[in-house]
């Protein structure tokens, strides 16, 4: 899908397994910085997702270490694999949506990833990332932070505002998601803004389409052409 960029540039936080808002500012911003410079923050998106189960909405959380303790910056943070995190996750994703319209057709691209995760909080996020944007037939461009600053005069700073753990409403929020069938629909009121797979599991193909549609700040979208505050780290790693 050919489409003309609407937003500007946007700085956003790293993220495991993104919201829906976050793939919005993927889909609508015209280039994608990705914070990976920052001191680490702990209880964030960084480590956190948000999916559907029979019970409602679950939070899960990966574990991680911090081999700087609270200096660690987030380019560094490991993934603490003393515990089976990993495939407890899959095993968890799997219950979720194997019963999807979607799940099967896109299950490898995932659980290849789960059943063997990087070291790295930073790799895993971004294979995530990465095999998402394969599905939505997307390519934002993403480019990583070289180093860390407070502001940026060219760029809508998202780093604070999406994906906090305290929602609240402000200029760039997408201010309404339309329903779309969920798994557990017949039991469950709509739930927005869950995790992309949620998406990508229920919506398939539509999904891009969805994304389209919703576009940050509530600014007008044209009809797409369809023929085709953290401290920084000191020093930085290659």
């Amino acid at each position: 899908m050919n489409v003309t960029k609407q937003l500007p540039q946007v700085i956003l936080p790293l993220a495991c397994l993104p919201d829906i808002e976050y793939f919005c500012w993927l889909f609508h911003a015209s280039g994608v910085l990705v914070e990976i410079q920052e001191t680490y923050p702990k209880q964030t998106c960084r480590n956190r997702y948000s999916i559907e189960t029979a019970n409602g909405v679950l939070n899960l959380v990966v574990p991680v270490t911090k081999p700087d303790g609270n200096h660690t910056c987030t380019r560094d943070i490991l993934l603490d694999h003393k515990s089976p995190w990993a495939r407890i996750h899959w095993r968890t994703i799997e219950s979720a949506y194997n019963k999807s319209p979607y799940f099967l057709y896109y299950r490898e691209a995932f659980e290849s990833i789960f059943l063997a995760p990087p070291k790295l909080l930073v790799d895993f996020n971004l294979k995530i990332l990465e095999a998402c944007c394969g599905i939505l037939k997307t390519d934002p461009g993403i480019v990583l932070t070289e180093n860390y600053r407070k502001g940026y005069e060219n760029a809508v700073d998202m780093r604070q505002l999406i994906m906090h753990k305290r929602k609240t409403v402000h200029t760039w929020s997408v201010q309404e998601f339309e329903p779309y069938m969920q798994v557990f629909s017949d039991r469950h009121p709509f739930f927005p803004n869950l995790s992309i797979i949620d998406l990508i599991f229920n919506e398939g193909p539509s999904a891009a389409h969805y994304l389209y549609r919703h576009c940050p700040g509530n600014k007008p979208v044209k009809q797409p052409d369809i023929q085709s505050s953290h401290d920084g780290c000191s020093s930085v790693s290659s």
